[in-house]
């Protein structure tokens, strides 16, 4: 799968990256491999991106950027809503269960120093507009402490399998305490997860990583740098 170019860019880099992370799995895939693909030394390799966490973050924040405009479209109230945050934590604990690349992906995820605390901020960020009528009075350290504890229900809920709880039930319980813990009330809280059980997740999970690395294929330069810099997501 060489792809030879005398100048290859950040852009084919980040698309070979991406292929490898979801086909071959994150744990598997070694810079030498991606560098490689692309006919190029490591070295050049390494001189945009020191080490293949560096590689997994770039990647991670396309995810979300990408994730989340999707999902709003999918939960119908848009992308800063409490139904696409519902649908988030539900596709990817599906993709997880559904396939061991997927999990070994966001295991990776959550386990990389760079890639939680861009997560933390990115996710705290968003809760304060979605729950700016829930959490008016809350600081930003109250914001921090919730980031946190949910961040430990998402991992421990893409992390477990059947054999422990149906899947179902895990995302059940970990929206219930992730809308808990942000004052939602109870009666919105059974809503809004009944209507994502409702949906076939599973399917959805796929829905997204496919499309995710399909649209990362497609992607030019230009809309890589824009969606790294954040203005893609209004």
């Amino acid at each position: 799968m060489a792809r030879v170019s005398r100048s290859t860019t950040r852009t084919e880099i980040i698309q070979v990256a991406c292929e490898y992370f979801f086909e071959k799995g994150y744990s598997a895939t070694s810079p030498k491999m991606i560098a490689s693909a692309l006919d190029i030394s490591p070295g050049n390799l390494t001189y945009h991106f020191p080490t293949k966490e560096h590689l997994l973050l770039v990647v991670v924040k396309m995810l979300c950027e990408f994730q989340w405009k999707l999902l709003g479209i999918e939960a119908e109230y848009g992308i800063e809503s409490v139904g696409s945050l519902c649908l988030e934590t539900m596709t990817v604990a599906a993709a997880c269960q559904e396939n061991e690349i997927a999990c070994d992906f966001f295991t990776a995820t959550f386990q990389s120093k760079m890639c939680r605390d861009y997560l933390r901020n990115d996710h705290i960020n968003r809760a304060k507009r979605i729950f700016a009528d829930h959490c008016s009075h809350w600081t930003d350290e109250d914001f921090v402490q919730a980031e946190l504890l949910i961040m430990g229900i998402q991992y421990t809920t893409i992390t477990a399998d059947d054999s422990i709880l149906p899947l179902k039930t895990r995302i059940g319980g970990a929206l219930e305490y992730i809308l808990n813990i942000y004052g939602i009330d109870s009666k919105t809280r059974q809503k809004e997860i009944d209507r994502v059980l409702q949906m076939d997740c599973r399917t959805l999970g796929r829905k997204v990583l496919a499309e995710f690395v399909k649209y990362i294929n497609e992607t030019n330069e230009q809309a890589f740098s824009e969606m790294l810099a954040g203005r893609r997501r209004k």
